[in-house]
């Protein structure tokens, strides 16, 4: 929930400068990124003198002639890739708060070393771009356009002809699928994926998966809301298209699940509520939205948000609508769900 917009679809409510390179003179010197057809979905390799490829999630293959070193990424996945042990040049995305911190979706990252390329929506500083003579750029995609997230619709053709690009889907599945379509990026990137930091890590949420299954057996008549908070309105997600709601979904937990018809606005995600309608659905639990773009609920004001039973329970947790794609950043999704359902007591 967000407050950033997609060419294919609206997402304020779900999710809520030059270089030393003349960019003439790059974009120039410069292909298209078009790769060749694509062969089996994902596949990725390194091969004679260090030859490299992927099949991302658009069915387009990238072929280098060796592995990326000067890569460009969204900050998300940038987070992800750094959790595997690659380090990227570059991010554009939510990476700096105001406040001059990490933001939450840079995760672990050392954003000193790394040069922003854009810190909102609609930024993206090209000449800065072309200045690192990138040799990747690898976003998500939340749609099934193929639109990489967080690069501009009106310098995108621009942007491609300056690097390939890889996309990675988390559009309309469930969490598994892109976190071992991420394990696989950064297999292919040089990681070691055989490492303990890494093998642990899915052990680990393997058990959270677990636990979280358990715990939602264990107390059917619990139901959970996620939301997300602006000054003027309440958004209320439905679990589809959500990564992490259809994941949670299929491991048994029930979820306030707004119509169709009221999800229409929000493409399909969530339903925007006035504050005044904030308890149009009954919920014992409530998971915020917690990036940046979003009212953290410490800091909501409003009174009817003050009178749901779930928040005078204090039934209130953390929700990472855009989860950073490592194993290791999961966990605690589940765990902090698992946890809460445990604890939790029939409010609605």
């Amino acid at each position: 929930m967000s407050h950033a917009r997609s060419t294919h679809f609206t997402r304020r409510g779900l999710l809520a400068a030059g270089g030393v390179l003349s960019l003439g003179a790059a974009l120039a010197a410069c292909g298209d990124d078009k790769g060749g057809d694509a062969g089996s979905e994902g596949q990725a390799k390194g091969g004679g003198s260090g030859s490299w490829s992927f099949t991302d999630d658009r069915g387009t293959t990238v072929k280098l002639d060796a592995v990326p070193a000067d890569i460009v990424a969204f900050t998300g996945a940038a987070a992800a890739l750094y959790d595997y042990g690659i380090q990227v040049k570059g991010v554009f995305g939510p990476t700096k708060t105001t406040a001059g911190k990490a933001d939450v979706q840079a995760g672990d990252m050392d954003i000193s070393k790394v040069t922003i390329l854009g810190n909102t929506w609609g930024q993206f500083n090209i000449e800065k771009y072309a200045a690192l003579a990138p040799d990747l750029l690898i976003s998500t995609m939340f749609d099934d356009a193929g639109t990489l997230w967080y690069v501009p619709e009106e310098s995108k053709k621009k942007i491609a002809q300056l690097a390939p690009s890889v996309g990675v889907s988390v559009y309309d599945r469930q969490l598994t699928q892109p976190l071992e379509r991420m394990w696989k990026l950064a297999e292919s990137l040089g990681a070691d994926m055989k490492a303990a930091k890494a093998t642990d890590a899915r052990k680990r949420f393997e058990e959270a998966s677990a636990r979280l299954r358990a715990a939602a057996k264990a107390k059917p008549g619990i139901k959970v809301m996620a939301g997300s908070a602006s000054d003027q309105l309440f958004y209320v997600s439905g679990t589809n298209l959500s990564i992490d709601l259809e994941y949670f979904k299929a491991l048994g937990v029930r979820f306030v699940e707004p119509p169709e018809s009221a999800k229409k606005q929000g493409g399909g995600w969530y339903e925007s509520l006035s504050w005044e309608n904030v308890d149009k659905y009954r919920a014992d639990i409530i998971m915020m939205d917690d990036r940046t773009s979003a009212i953290q609920p410490a800091d909501i004001t409003k009174a009817t948000w003050r009178k749901l039973p779930a928040v005078k329970a204090g039934q209130v947790i953390a929700r990472s609508p855009e989860p950073i794609l490592s194993y290791d950043k999961c966990v605690p999704l589940l765990t902090g769900l698992a946890e809460a359902l445990e604890k939790a007591k029939k409010v609605s």
